[in-house]
């Protein structure tokens, strides 16, 4: 390819809106163009770094025995319906037809590709079976930002498992995960595989691939000594433990007047205890379609509630909750809630609530202290062991310094780029739409299915967050063309013909090349070499006289001169690269 006749329009401004390198370079090296807001059409540079990215992800999905498909970028909105999913994606868009049936673009393809079992698979012999596609989707993001990585419209490769059993369930998400881990190794990523929420896809054994990077929108706990890690949404620590002593009171649930103390730090120190010992209430509003309730959180004094633990949490009591979000003073009131004085005791009759939920580190807590849900007032001596159908679930939020639930290391916090994901859905979709089989002893089965997600498009981001520098693009293995042949001054007629005889040999050879033949200056054809990450440039300037020329490496920008006599064999080098 030759550069005069390559569409590739550099820009020497990032856009106002670009925060991130990635963005901003994506743009400048003319790899994407933005059409609308989280909407971008890849350009010819994009396209290519694009579609090695595939070949990667297409050649180690293959060897892992999954099979390619293709499913429609439409979804029938009953089949969303019949999963019930309809409802509760809150991303999802609909349409209707000229004849008025509805259907969604889709965000993700559980739904169809649950139907294409049902629909051809009747036997535990024909078990288990993979199905992959690398397709467009949309989700109807609110706010999307960042680039490519989070975009309305975006390329995933999705792929779907089914089994007679979770034993061999477990096999194939071992099976997924080994491969993912040497599709992002192919890709040259520093990742972690952290435990993870499930989000909309539902299911357990929740795996994350996270890309570390600064930029990172998810925040991951990782252990200093082992290799725990978990996205900060899942992560868990070794119970805390307090040596301080304890607040006395002379009865159980003695009733304190408490003037003035509306906080954790204000009841701390107005009784002189550690933190530990006072329990947070922590209140949302829990909304639904039609309505909306009240759930109440306890933590200790010095815990953070998670917000996702929450929903969850919520949602294992009634699945039709929508989202949660942080309730005010006017909902406290409506529900006669005295701000910074409530408490668990007599709560349930006072608000008839059905989301009041402690967290797991409270199970059984004694000689605690809590609001009355009187203003100005808390009980001490509170004794949870000697509740009834009390809820405790894992709400708490880890925090740096906290002790890794393995070992008792000390955890700490970093940032990663979401690249994939991997779920064991089980019966989540197979159950609600009826997608059963025939098992060894002739009954009717649900299939036990997998689910296992990559960011394709995102990939381009997390590449260049972690790889570029300060003048452009760094690509690795994915660089648009390994070869970029810059002859330095177009008006000297030796320099054009031994750069294109060059360029007709690595042709020949099936190297990757560009020859950069634009009638521009040198300075400029180098910068556009930074910015787009050509992975080496081969530059024909003022020393061909003396049978020289200049090799340049993007990554690192290490330079070396080379005899021309010498350039064949660093061609044949290039072949293997």
């Amino acid at each position: 390819m030759k550069m005069s006749s390559f569409f590739m329009p550099t820009l020497k401004e990032a856009p106002k809106d670009a925060v991130l390198k990635s963005h901003a370079y994506l743009v400048r090296g003319g790899f994407i163009h933005q059409i609308g807001s989280g909407i971008y059409n890849f350009l010819p540079l994009g396209n290519i770094v694009l579609e090695k990215i595939r070949r990667i992800i297409r050649n180690e999905m293959n060897k892992s025995g999954a099979l390619e498909i293709t499913m429609g970028f439409l979804t029938p909105a009953p089949l969303w319906q019949k999963s019930g999913r309809y409802e509760q994606y809150g991303e999802l868009a609909i349409f209707k037809d000229r004849k008025n049936a509805e259907y969604v673009l889709g965000p993700t393809h559980e739904e169809c590709v649950t139907q294409i079992a049902s629909s051809y698979i009747s036997s535990y012999k024909q078990l288990p079976i993979n199905l992959y596609q690398m397709h467009l989707k949309f989700r109807d993001e609110m706010r999307p930002r960042f680039g490519l990585l989070r975009t309305k419209e975006f390329i995933m490769k999705d792929a779907y498992s089914f089994h007679e059993s979770y034993e061999c369930l477990d096999k194939e998400f071992l099976n997924m995960k080994e491969t993912y881990s040497n599709i992002f190794k192919a890709l040259n990523l520093d990742f972690r595989i952290v435990e993870a929420d499930s989000g909309a896809i539902g299911g357990s054994g929740s795996r994350e691939f996270m890309a570390l990077a600064e930029c990172g929108e998810d925040v991951l706990v990782v252990c200093k000594e082992c290799e725990y890690a978990s996205n900060i949404e899942a992560a868990r620590r070794k119970k805390r433990e307090c040596d301080d002593v304890p607040p006395q009171a002379s009865r159980a649930y003695y009733k304190f007047e408490t003037p003035g103390v509306r906080s954790i730090d204000d009841l701390s120190a107005f009784f002189k205890v550690n933190e530990f010992f006072l329990i947070k209430a922590v209140v949302y509003r829990v909304i639904f379609k039609d309505r909306n309730e009240i759930a109440i959180f306890f933590l200790r004094g010095n815990d953070k509630l998670e917000s996702t633990k929450a929903l969850n949490a919520v949602r294992k009591i009634d699945f039709d909750v929508l989202e949660i979000e942080s309730a005010d003073g006017d909902f406290l009131e409506k529900y006669g809630l005295p701000q910074g004085s409530i408490g668990p005791i007599h709560l349930r009759a006072l608000t008839n609530s059905r989301f009041i939920i402690f967290d797991l580190e409270l199970e059984n807590a004694e000689d605690l202290i809590c609001g009355a849900n009187e203003s100005g007032y808390h009980y001490v001596g509170v004794n949870l062991v000697e509740f009834d159908d009390v809820i405790y679930e894992d709400l708490l939020e880890v925090q740096e310094g906290d002790c890794c639930v393995k070992c008792g290391g000390e955890l700490q916090y970093k940032k990663g780029i979401e690249i994939g994901h991997i779920f064991k859905l089980g019966d989540k979709y197979s159950k609600p739409m009826e997608a059963t089989f025939l098992d060894s002893n002739g009954r009717e089965m649900p299939f036990i299915m997998g689910c296992y997600g990559i960011g394709v498009t995102r990939l381009l981001s997390a590449i260049l967050e972690q790889k570029s520098d300060e003048r452009g693009c760094i690509w690795g293995s994915v660089s648009p063309f390994k070869l970029d042949i810059i002859i330095s001054n177009m008006k000297d007629e030796k320099q054009v013909e031994f750069a294109t005889n060059l360029y007709k040999q690595c042709l020949d050879m099936g190297i990757e090349v560009i020859l950069d033949d634009r009638n521009e200056r040198f300075g400029v054809k180098i910068k556009d070499f930074e910015l787009i990450g050509f992975k080496y440039a081969l530059i024909v300037g003022k020393r061909l006289d003396e049978g020289m020329v200049e090799l340049i490496k993007r990554d690192g920008l290490e330079k070396r001169e080379v005899e021309c006599g010498g350039v064949s064999e660093i061609l044949i080098s290039f072949k293997s690269l």
